[in-house]
């Protein structure tokens, strides 16, 4: 029985991608980890890496490539400097030179030591990749990773998880397992989830490190809604955020525009001050909660700081409707954390029972399954019973069964920033349908519409599982051939 963690379902990261980029990047920081273990280091003379299916396919797009070599570097991605990262790779590439772990140098080709097997995949999952040292002394060494989905790693003849061996208190596979331990206990859903962290760390410290996700969140947000410009990779998409917040401030009841500027550029508290004193009618809500799904993946597509929710690609759904919640409703933070609790359980229950890769599942895997996560932590901060709370979930993901993933030009662009939007809208919708509905009458229960997701994701031709072979990818023309 796998045991998942709030913080295995939120993890703080580089866009633009979990399961490209994140992932990736995590195996190769592994990879150097073991060579240190083994007393290796010394003797490396030389890396490869060696991409296969999904990762090939779509790597440079989504930065895979970047990642490995920033991996093998030692950098993190959850604290990084973000700004000088193009910079630095650009250094790897033109001085061939790599230092690994941060401290040991060596050669370092980056058109011969990184190959993409575009039409060869692994086994075991999609998104496959080798990893091989040369050594000074002796036979080359390598292991293989495989990225399953949000920042996941798993290495190759290894089970999918490092937490076996952690026992909850009450181990949740199904959601009929959360609601008869919520009713046997009186419990409501983040309580439930609350007490199984105490397995990890104090309560506490679960809250305060999801508040520090909360706030990396608010601060993707923040800064995409106010850092315009073109979208780098080829696709010429020209950044929205900024120029919707601008707009919608403009409409302010009071209209100050030296006070707008002084707050948009300032703090976030200032900036949502500013924001709660503007329009709210039903079309202006609406704007804002586009702009702050716009504001997060566009930050995610410029290789930004972002959290996995629970992945890169749909990290804007879930920020998004939060921050809906926020700014319109004013909560106690202790609302923030039940509703990312809550978020996470859902997208335990999705991990376990479906998958949350789009290289496994098309985007059903990523907007769907934020969208319920979104509409599940909404719905219990709106007073829903457990009950609701999945059926909220169950009506969000109900309504993206078969989403394709269909990346354009092997970029996480075109569809997938406006989809975040779209996942945004869906979960506040599928929250409210829930809180007026009698969830004894639902037709569709939570663990039905996961069990159809997992057989509609099998039944989902390759093609339209983060190829760039179907789709949107081969029917718009966009004037560049990378993927």
């Amino acid at each position: 029985m796998e045991s998942i963690s709030v913080f295995d379902i939120f993890k703080i990261g580089i866009g633009p991608s979990s399961s490209h980029t994140m992932g990736p990047w995590r195996a190769a920081e592994r990879f150097v980890k073991t060579l240190g273990e083994r007393g290796l280091l010394s003797q490396l003379t030389g890396v490869h890496c060696d991409l296969y299916g999904s990762l090939a396919k779509t790597g440079i797009g989504h930065g895979t490539d970047i990642a490995v070599m920033l991996g093998l570097c030692g950098e993190d991605p959850a604290n990084c400097d973000t700004t000088g990262l193009d910079a630095r790779v650009d250094a790897m590439k033109t001085g061939k030179r790599l230092r690994i772990a941060g401290r040991h140098s060596i050669n370092f080709d980056y058109e011969q030591d990184i190959a993409f097997h575009k039409s060869e995949s692994l086994p075991f999952h999609p998104n496959g990749m080798t990893l091989t040292a040369h050594l000074r002394d002796g036979a080359p060494t390598c292991e293989t990773y495989f990225s399953i989905g949000g920042g996941f790693i798993v290495q190759e003849g290894e089970k999918p998880s490092g937490n076996q061996a952690v026992h909850l208190e009450f181990p949740i596979e199904t959601g009929d397992d959360v609601l008869a331990a919520c009713a046997a206990n009186d419990l409501t859903i983040p309580e439930l989830v609350l007490r199984n962290e105490l397995a990890w760390r104090p309560e506490a410290q679960t809250t305060a490190g999801v508040l520090h996700i909360w706030h990396t969140m608010l601060e993707c947000i923040h800064l995409g809604c106010h850092t315009p410009g073109m979208l780098p990779g080829g696709l010429r998409v020209i950044r929205r955020a900024s120029g919707m917040n601008e707009g919608l401030l403009s409409h302010r009841t009071s209209f100050d525009p030296a006070a707008i500027t002084h707050e948009t550029a300032g703090s976030i508290a200032l900036w949502q001050k500013a924001i709660r004193g503007c329009d709210t009618d039903f079309q202006s809500v609406l704007k804002w909660v586009s702009c702050f799904a716009l504001a997060v993946n566009e930050e995610n597509a410029a290789f930004g700081r972002v959290v996995t929710a629970p992945t890169n690609g749909a990290a804007g759904v879930i920020p998004a409707v939060l921050c809906y919640y926020d700014i319109f409703s004013s909560p106690h933070p202790s609302r923030i954390v039940e509703f990312l609790l809550t978020a996470s359980q859902v997208g335990v229950l999705f991990k376990k029972g479906a998958t949350i890769s789009a290289a496994m599942g098309g985007c059903q895997a990523e907007i769907g399954v934020s969208s319920a996560m979104a509409a599940a932590g909404l719905t219990q901060c709106l007073g829903g019973s457990p009950a609701r709370v999945l059926m909220a979930a169950e009506i969000a993901m109900e309504h993206h069964l078969g989403m394709t993933c269909d990346p354009v030009g092997g970029l996480v662009q075109i569809p997938c920033i406006e989809r975040n939007t779209m996942g945004a809208i869906k979960a506040i919708t599928a929250a409210h349908i829930a809180m007026d509905s009698d969830p004894a009458n639902a037709k569709v229960s939570l663990d039905g519409v996961i069990r159809t997701m997992w057989q509609t994701a099998q039944d989902m031709h390759s093609k339209y599982k983060e190829t760039s072979d179907g789709g949107l990818a081969v029917n718009v023309s966009v004037g560049i051939s990378e993927c």
